[in-house]
């Protein structure tokens, strides 16, 4: 059987699975697939987000810096996600770090070749902003929910000794 073409991918890929052949043609070019062993780091807070990646196996974390704490992980993305935004967004500098957790084959765009072929043709620039948009909305989402979930059940939280105002809510008997 034939390797999949640059091509395949990005049509098999959820993200662009639904794009016009045509845009894809012009995706194809602008991309290379890649094997990343776990633990292989794709980027860092602060670098030049100059690529973006499809996931088609395994896994990347999502991290941030927190001194005296190290590098911790915020996100899992998992095959089928897309990881990576801060290159659409000037100044081009990642915001967060990715590592990745599960040996993984994706995809991975050079950035600034796709920012070029966006503003020559602004039909698939719109589309692309819109599907980027999606997902940062959705990982917005989740961290809300993550959020929450910390807040709303505080006492399962190492260190935790009581509510913000100094109350220590008892299961069962409420706030004293």
């Amino acid at each position: 059987m034939a390797a999949l073409t640059v091509f395949d991918r990005l049509a098999l890929h959820p993200f662009l699975a639904d794009l016009p052949a045509g845009w894809l043609r012009q995706l194809a070019p602008l991309a290379r697939p890649v094997l990343r062993h776990a633990g292989y780091r794709l980027f860092r807070e602060g670098g030049a987000a100059n690529h973006f990646w499809l996931l088609s196996s395994g896994a990347v974390a999502l991290d941030f810096p927190v001194p005296g704490r190290g590098d911790i992980v915020l996100e899992r993305i998992e095959a089928g996600g897309v990881v990576g935004w801060s290159w659409l967004q000037a100044p081009y500098r990642w915001t967060l770090g990715a590592v990745v957790a599960d040996e993984c084959q994706a995809v991975e765009f050079d950035a600034p070749r796709v920012r070029r072929l966006m503003a020559d043709d602004p039909d698939l620039g719109k589309e692309l902003t819109r599907r980027l948009f999606a997902v940062l909305a959705d990982r917005l989402h989740a961290s809300r929910v993550r959020i929450a979930e910390l807040y709303a059940y505080p006492s399962s939280q190492p260190g935790y000794s009581g509510s913000a105002s100094g109350d220590v809510e008892t299961p069962g008997m409420g706030k004293r």
